[in-house]
């Protein structure tokens, strides 16, 4: 990452004019353009990529979990077959490292059953963040989703002062309340509008919590995998898969899968392949735009994705939203650019100045 970021500052000093004698300047200038605009397209081309996958997984997702059409009432099993599906794209891939480019840099896989004892606190939180997250998805409209799904920087802040000791800047508190505070209008007007599930504000917090729980575990357990996002996941979505089943049995799945309708329609499993795909590549994707922009872009454009999002899924459903109802939207999204920036600025300030007490250190690290 800092040889990228190195090397679009020297593109960018180089664009905007950084030195040299002006005959020097019009000899390479076409030469220094080029690439500044290459990496710019390239930057284009990933962070859409990033935003197609993520808003279609969404769309996607509430089709085979709450469609009038398919009439599925199996959502561990959707989130089952996806993970299972990951865990096996997975392997294809590792097996397929052997074949050279572009699959030549993935890890070989196998299963060791220590390593996966090793994993099995994370696949636990982990079951609960993709089940949590799809059960949400089931009982709140799309253009609800996100701010249902709202409170992930505030558990975030939270976990990290109870669990690691890490204080953070008031500026950051302050954002944490502007999205308390859009969460609960956007709650508010849900039953303003006769369109409230408590049930699905119930897993929209639980999903928010696993998804801070699931980021402070993975930092514990990546060094049992050697540090490697790929075996991290192989192993997380073996242990799903496993731990999946007794909960299908529990709640009576496998008698619902039985009695439906459309188990034998190409159809179906055509859509179930793909939102798997999906779920597979956001994974890769949102590294991809990582790579080539910077975390902390990544969170602006995860901000702006997510606003985006709504509006599609207020047009695609035909709903007509208060302005209050606006309102929410925009303090939770506003929060967390805000909370995003603060913390850029933070982070920034620990980079420059070398004499940062370690415990100022920690607490940009939120």
């Amino acid at each position: 990452m800092s040889r990228a970021q190195l090397t679009r500052t020297g593109i960018l000093r180089m664009a905007l004019g950084g030195g040299g004698a002006p005959a020097a300047a019009a000899e390479g200038g076409g030469g220094r353009r080029a690439p500044f605009l290459l990496r710019a397209l390239r930057i284009a081309v990933v962070v859409c990529l990033y935003w197609f996958t993520s808003i279609a997984m969404v769309f996607l997702n509430k089709y085979l979990l709450d469609s009038p059409s398919l009439r599925l009432d199996a959502p561990l099993f959707v989130t089952f077959f996806q993970c299972a599906l990951t865990a096996a794209l997975c392997l294809g891939l590792s097996l397929g490292a052997a074949c050279g480019p572009p699959c030549s840099g993935l890890p070989a896989l196998r299963l060791d059953p220590k390593v996966s004892r090793s994993v099995l606190p994370l696949s636990t939180v982990f079951i609960g963040m993709v089940t949590s997250n799809n059960l949400c998805l089931k009982y709140v409209g799309v253009p609800f989703y996100n701010v249902g799904r709202s409170l992930t920087t505030v558990f975030n802040v939270l976990l990290s002062y109870l669990l690691l000791k890490q204080t953070t800047s008031l500026y950051a508190l302050l954002a944490c309340g502007v999205i308390i505070g859009g969460f609960w209008l956007g709650v508010d007007q849900e039953g303003a509008e006769g369109t409230l599930s408590w049930t699905g504000i119930f897993f929209g917090i639980l999903a928010s919590l696993c998804v801070s729980l699931n980021a402070i575990y993975t930092k514990k357990v990546l060094p049992v995998v050697d540090g490697s996002i790929w075996r991290l996941t192989f192993y997380n979505n073996i242990n799903a898969c496993v731990l999946f089943f007794p909960l299908m049995v529990l709640l009576g799945e496998f008698r619902t899968l039985y009695h439906f309708d459309k188990l034998g329609s190409p159809s179906f499993w055509g859509m179930m392949t793909l939102g798997g795909v999906f779920g597979f590549a956001i994974g890769y994707v949102t590294g991809l735009q990582i790579k080539f922009t910077s975390p902390l872009t990544h969170n602006v454009s995860g901000t702006a994705k997510a606003c985006a999002q709504t509006v599609l899924a207020v047009i695609y459903f035909e709903e007509t939203k208060s302005f209050l109802w606006w309102t929410s939207n925009l303090m939770v999204l506003g929060g967390s650019f805000a909370y995003t920036w603060v913390k850029g600025l933070e982070m920034r300030k620990v980079q420059e100045d070398p004499n940062v007490k370690s415990g100022e250190r920690n607490e940009t690290g939120v």
